[in-house]
């Protein structure tokens, strides 16, 4: 669908530096623009790049000024490129109804607005809240509840009595709600204990693909508000993740740790279990986090240390192989030097 400029800045509350009547009609990097294309400038470079560029007009939001393109001002080009995206590349629509493959407990509420697709199963008592779209092959077992704008991705998977806020996405292969990873050795031999608490996701958080999301063992796993979770992470029992944090992928939180609000975990790290961390805390990539880290902290290493302090051990280890070989001439010197030795240089 086209735009003008002068509609693009209204709606990213920016201002036009040129004539706002032009129409665009795409969005695109500046290496693939199109004539009719908008495209955005972050930096001097990415400037640059737009100004060669076919694209019609420029998001930026430095002091820029060009003859040769419309410029749309705002305040971070970033930001503006999220905002506008949606425009040209609207979301698919579900239409409101439920597949005649799909199969739906009696007991089940099912807003009139929702989306069911086909082959999905929902369970005695749960509830799926209005727009929801369930796009097909999903599993919602009993008592599950769904808030408004809830879109389940292919093949996702929701346990007895997960809850599910309001504009919450899950995508494909995703697994809410699974028991925990809870033994305890019974005279040689591993006794399951029962898992028979649930997961709560709050409203707007995202969760990427093939997630595993655990239950807990008799309250409830709960994901805040506002977190986004990459693909492949794992996330055991009674964990409690705060609200707006990052997980990336491939990371994982054992069982009952706690996060707290803002809180980054990089891809491939780890947080072992029962611990807590505050706000604002970042965990580098790879790195294995053993004890509690305080408000604030940047931690990486394995086990985990402050950043800075790991820096200084990473620079030491690296200078190690010189210093051994140091250390080695030295007891050769020493050597030749006592009673009985070689004298020769």
């Amino acid at each position: 669908m086209p735009f003008t400029a002068a509609e693009i800045a209204r709606h990213l509350d920016g201002e036009v530096l040129g004539d706002g009547s032009v129409t665009l009609t795409g969005f695109a990097p500046a290496d693939r623009a199109k004539p009719g294309d908008l495209t955005f400038a972050e930096n001097e470079a990415y400037f640059a790049r737009a100004e060669a560029s076919a694209a019609l007009a420029v998001l930026v939001d430095g002091p820029h000024t060009s003859e040769k393109k419309v410029l749309i001002r705002v305040a971070s080009a970033r930001v503006a490129f999220a905002k506008v995206l949606p425009l040209f590349f609207p979301e698919p629509a579900f239409p409101a109804g439920t597949h005649p493959t799909a199969i739906v407990a009696a007991s089940a509420e099912v807003a009139p607005t929702a989306h069911v697709g086909p082959f999905c199963c929902i369970g005695a008592g749960a509830q799926i809240g209005a727009r929801c779209v369930l796009q097909g092959h999903n599993w919602v077992a009993v008592n599950c509840r769904l808030g408004e704008d809830v879109n389940l991705f292919p093949h996702v998977t929701l346990y007895p009595g997960t809850q599910v806020g309001h504009r919450v996405r899950i995508h494909a292969g995703t697994v809410v709600g699974a028991d925990g990873f809870g033994y305890v050795l019974d005279q040689g031999v591993h006794r399951k204990i029962p898992q028979m608490g649930n997961v709560v996701i709050q409203d707007d958080v995202e969760i990427g693909a093939n997630v595993a999301i655990d239950r807990g063992a008799l309250g409830p796993t709960t994901i805040g508000r506002g977190t986004k979770i990459d693909n492949l992470v794992q996330i055991a029992h009674n964990v409690t993740v705060g609200d707006h944090c990052l997980i990336v992928g491939q990371a994982g939180i054992a069982g009952s740790s706690k996060l707290g609000n803002y809180c980054v975990l990089a891809g491939q790290s780890g947080v072992a279990g029962h611990l807590r961390l505050g706000n604002q805390v970042v965990v580098a990539a790879q790195s294995g986090v053993m004890r509690d880290v305080p408000d604030g902290q940047k931690v990486l290493g394995a086990p985990a240390a402050p950043d800075k302090e790991a820096k200084r051990q990473f620079i030491a280890i690296r200078q190690l192989p010189a210093l051994l070989h140091r250390v080695a001439e030295m007891e050769k010197q020493l050597a030749r030097m006592e009673p009985g030795g070689d004298q020769k240089g």
